[in-house]
C-alpha cells in the first residue's frame, strides 16, 4: 500500500503542476476550450486517483474544485482573478494533503480541515447551486447494488444514457474496485437502473479468486457529455470493454450493441427491456429484422465490429467509421508511446552512477597495468574496455539529465503571487527551458533561484509610478535564461528595474563596519558586498525581504555545487545575476597534470591549450599570449610543493566565465575520466581545490577549482593594472 500511495502522490503532483499552469494561462487571457478542459481533466484525474486509493479527504476536496471547473467548462461562469486565486489556493491545499499522506497521515489534522473549509467558502460563490458535497456523500454511502438502485424512477427512461461495461480480468490485481467507478459515476448524474452480470463467472474449481468477472448494464440519467462519462472509466479504460449509447439512440444501435457483447442475445434483450432502454415490441421487431437479414443472433463469435454492422444497416456513413477508426489508431499509438516510459526511483539511479564511477576507476587501473606489462594485445583489449566504459558512463549520466524548464515553470506562480502582494505589474519571461543538467543539481538550485527571482521583483522592479517617471513601461520584466557554455550550464536571472545603487551599498557597508571610510573598491567589489552575511540595504522589513538573510546563503549553496554567481548591474537599466554550474556532480573528463610528486586534475572542458613557459614568465605572473596578457598562477608556489622546478615548465591555459588564465605545472600527463569524490569537512574551506579522485594506480589526485584560480589571477591582474596592492577587500573576498 505504501508503494501505491507513493505512486499516487507522484502522479497527483504532476497533475497539480498541469492544473496550476493551466489556471495561470487562463488568468493571462487564454480562453481556449482545450486549456479549460485540461485543467478540469487534471482535477478529475486527481479525484479519481484519490477515490481508487481511498483517500477521502483529497477526493472530497477536489470534488469542490471540480464543480467550479465544470461550471467554467460549461460557460456558466466567467474567469475572474478571484476565482483563479481561490483555485490556486485549492491546489496548495491538495499539495498539503499529499504531504500529509506521504508522512503516513491518511486523515488530515484539524488545521488542514480548517484550511480546507476556508478555501471551500471562498469557492462557494462560484459553485452556484451545485451540490458540492454530493460526490463525497454518495461515494461514501453507495456501497451495494441495492443502494445504487435507490434512484430508480417510475415511468419511461428514454432520457437516459445506456452504459455497457465489462471489466477485464486484471482490474482487481491492478488495485481498482469496479464499484468505485460506479459510485464515482454518481457525481455526474443518477443511476436509473443497473443490472449486474456474472455470466463470465466460471465453475468454482476453475475460478481465479483474484480475477474480475463482472459486467454491468446501466441506465444513467445525466446532462453530462459522452466524453465526461468516458472519463469516469479512464483509469481502467485499457482493462474493460465500454459501450455508451446516448439518449434516444436508434433501435439499430441497441441491436448492434447486443451483438457486440459476449452474453446470450435474448438475455441482454430482456435486460434492455427491463431497464426501459427498449420496449418489448422494439426488441422483437429488431431481432426479427436481424434474422430476416440472415444474421444468426446467437453466433456472437462471428459478429462483425459495431462499425461494420451500422454501415451495413445504413445507420452510419462509411466515411465516419473510417475516421473514427483512424482516431482510435492515433489514441492507441499515443498510449503505446506513453507506455514506453517507465518510472525509476532516484536512489536506483544514484546507485548506478556510483557503480559506474567504480567501474571507471577499475578500468583506469586495468589500463595502467596493461601499459606497464607491454603486452600489445592486452593494451588493445583494455583500450576497447575504456571506450565501452566511457559509453556506459555517458549513458548513465544521461539518465539523470532533466530539463531545467520544469524548475523554471514553478516561478510563474511565484511571479503572480509576489506581483499581487507588491501591487506591481510584472512579466516573467523564460528562455532555454529545454537546457538539461543533472537532476541532483536541479533539485539543489531551486531555492537559490527562488530567492533571486523574489529579490528581482521586490528590489529590482520599481513601482509603476517610478517606472512611468523614468519613461519605462508600467509592466516590469523579469527574465530566466539558461544555456550551455564550456561544459557548464549558465542560468541568468535578470530584470529591467533600476539596478543596484552602488553608493548606497558602500554607505551601508561602512555603517555596518564592513568597510573603512577611506577604502577604495572597484565597482564590482562594491556590488559583491551584497553577498556578505546579514547585509541588506532595505530599511523596512517586509514579508519578502529586508532581514539580511538570503544572498549569502544563495552564494553558499551555489558554491557548494562547485558553481559561481556574478552580478552585472547598470543604473536605470536593471541587474543580471549570472550563475555557472557544472552539468554533473559525479563524473567528468579530466586533464591530469603533475607538480613534484603530486598529481592534480583540471576539468577538461575548461582547458583551452597547453604551451611551454620557457623564459617568458621570469619573475612576473603574466605572459604575452599572442598579443594578449595572460595572468598565471604557479601551483608549486600556491601549494608550497618542496623541491626545485624542472628545467622545462608548462602552462595550461584555462577559461572560465569568459576569462582566461594560466596554470604553471611540471608535467602534462594527459586526459582521463575522473570520478569526483567530495572532500571531508576538514578541507571544506580550502581554496583552489574542488574535490578529489582516485587514479588507476590507487593514488589520490586533487581536482583543481578552476573558478577560484581564474578569479585569483584576475584580481592579481587588476591589482597590477591599478597599482592597488593593499585593499583588504580584494584580498579576502
Amino acid at each position: 500500500m505504501d508503494e501505491v500511495l507513493s505512486v499516487f502522490s507522484v502522479e497527483a503532483r504532476e497533475q497539480l503542476d498541469a492544473m496550476e499552469a493551466g489556471l495561470l494561462q487562463l488568468e493571462r487571457g487564454d480562453r481556449d476550450a482545450e486549456t479549460i478542459n485540461a485543467v478540469f481533466r487534471a482535477a478529475h484525474t486527481i479525484k479519481g486517483g484519490a477515490g481508487v486509493v481511498e483517500i477521502a479527504s483529497i477526493e472530497h476536496f477536489t470534488h469542490v474544485l471540480e464543480n467550479v471547473l465544470d461550471r467554467l467548462r460549461n460557460s456558466e461562469i466567467e474567469v475572474s482573478s478571484e476565482m483563479i486565486s481561490a483555485l490556486l489556493l485549492g491546489c496548495d491545499h491538495i499539495n498539503a494533503l499529499l504531504d500529509a499522506v506521504q508522512s503516513g497521515r491518511l486523515e488530515p489534522d484539524a488545521e488542514l480541515d480548517t484550511a480546507g473549509a476556508a478555501i471551500t467558502d471562498q469557492l462557494r460563490p462560484f459553485i452556484g447551486n451545485a451540490p458540492a458535497a454530493r460526490g463525497g456523500v454518495l461515494a461514501a454511502d453507495a456501497g451495494t447494488e441495492a443502494e445504487l438502485q435507490r434512484s430508480d424512477r417510475d415511468g419511461a427512461t428514454n432520457d437516459c444514457w445506456h452504459i455497457s461495461v465489462r471489466f477485464g480480468r486484471g482490474v482487481l490485481r491492478n488495485g481498482m474496485d469496479p464499484l468505485a467507478f460506479l459510485r464515482y459515476l454518481l457525481n455526474l448524474g443518477e443511476i436509473a437502473h443497473i443490472t449486474t452480470l456474472c455470466d463470465a463467472m466460471p465453475d468454482a474449481d476453475s475460478m481465479d479468486p483474484e480475477a474480475c468477472y463482472l459486467g454491468f448494464e446501466i441506465s444513467f440519467r445525466s446532462h453530462a457529455s459522452k466524453e465526461a462519462i468516458e472519463r469516469v472509466f479512464e483509469f481502467c479504460r485499457d482493462d474493460c470493454e465500454l459501450f455508451i449509447l446516448p439518449p434516444n439512440s436508434k433501435l439499430d444501435e441497441f441491436i448492434a450493441l447486443i451483438e457486440a457483447l459476449p452474453e446470450e442475445t435474448m438475455r441482454l434483450g430482456e435486460i434492455l427491456v427491463k431497464s426501459g432502454a427498449l420496449t418489448r415490441e422494439e426488441l422483437d421487431s429488431g431481432l426479427h429484422q436481424q434474422q430476416a437479414a440472415g444474421v444468426d443472433a446467437g453466433a456472437t463469435a462471428a459478429t462483425p465490429p459495431l462499425g461494420n454492422i451500422l454501415v451495413e444497416r445504413n445507420s452510419v456513413q462509411p466515411e465516419l467509421v473510417e475516421a473514427a477508426a483512424a482516431k482510435q489508431r492515433t489514441v492507441a499509438e499515443k498510449k503505446t508511446a506513453e507506455s514506453s516510459l517507465i518510472r525509476v526511483h532516484a536512489d536506483k539511479l544514484d546507485q548506478l552512477i556510483d557503480l559506474v564511477g567504480e567501474l571507471v576507476i577499475a578500468g583506469a587501473s586495468a589500463n595502467l597495468l596493461a601499459k606497464k606489462s607491454g603486452e600489445a594485445a592486452l593494451v588493445e583489449a583494455t583500450s576497447v574496455l575504456s571506450r565501452l566504459v566511457e559509453s556506459i558512463r555517458d549513458s548513465a549520466l544521461q539518465l539523470r539529465m532533466v530539463q531545467i524548464g520544469e524548475t523554471f515553470n514553478r516561478f510563474h506562480r511565484v511571479a503572480r503571487d509576489v506581483s499581487r502582494e507588491l501591487d506591481k505589474e510584472i512579466e516573467l519571461v523564460i528562455n532555454g527551458g529545454e537546457t538539461e543538467l543533472d537532476k541532483s543539481v536541479v533539485e539543489k538550485i531551486g531555492d537559490p533561484l527562488m530567492h533571486l527571482v523574489r529579490n528581482a521583483m521586490d528590489h529590482g522592479i520599481e513601482s509603476a509610478a517610478a517606472r512611468a517617471a523614468a519613461g519605462k513601461p508600467a509592466k516590469g520584466r523579469v527574465e530566466l535564461n539558461a544555456f550551455h557554455d564550456s561544459g557548464s550550464i549558465v542560468i541568468e536571472v535578470g530584470d529591467d528595474g533600476g539596478g543596484l545603487d552602488k553608493r548606497r551599498i558602500q554607505a551601508k557597508a561602512i555603517e555596518r563596519g564592513l568597510l573603512q571610510a577611506n577604502e577604495t573598491l572597484s565597482d564590482q567589489d562594491v556590488v559583491n558586498l551584497i553577498f556578505e552575511p546579514g547585509f541588506s540595504t532595505v530599511d523596512k522589513v517586509s514579508n519578502l525581504s529586508g532581514r539580511g538573510v538570503g544572498m549569502d546563503v544563495v552564494k553558499k549553496n551555489i558554491t557548494a555545487l562547485r558553481g559561481s554567481v556574478d552580478v552585472r548591474t547598470e543604473a536605470g537599466a536593471g541587474s543580471r545575476f549570472i550563475i555557472r554550474l557544472p552539468l554533473t556532480l559525479a563524473i567528468i573528463d579530466g586533464f591530469l597534470i603533475g607538480v613534484g610528486r603530486a598529481s592534480y586534475v583540471i576539468p577538461l572542458d575548461m582547458v583551452v591549450e597547453c604551451i611551454e613557459l620557457g623564459d617568458a614568465g621570469g619573475d612576473r605572473n603574466y605572459l604575452n599570449l599572442r598579443g594578449e596578457v595572460l595572468p598565471f598562477v604557479r601551483l608549486r608556489e600556491l601549494f608550497e610543493v618542496p623541491g626545485q622546478p624542472p628545467p622545462r615548465e608548462n602552462v595550461v591555459v584555462v577559461q572560465y566565465a569568459g576569462q582566461k588564465a594560466g596554470i604553471v605545472v611540471d608535467q602534462l600527463l594527459g586526459e582521463f575520466q575522473t570520478v569526483i569524490k567530495p572532500l571531508g569537512t576538514l578541507f571544506r574551506n580550502m581554496r583552489g581545490i574542488g574535490g578529489s579522485t582516485i587514479l588507476g594506480s590507487g593514488e589520490v589526485a586533487l581536482i583543481l577549482d578552476v573558478q577560484a584560480l581564474v578569479a585569483r589571477c584576475a584580481r592579481s591582474e587588476e591589482q597590477r593594472a591599478h597599482g592597488n596592492t593593499g585593499s583588504r577587500r580584494l584580498e579576502t573576498h
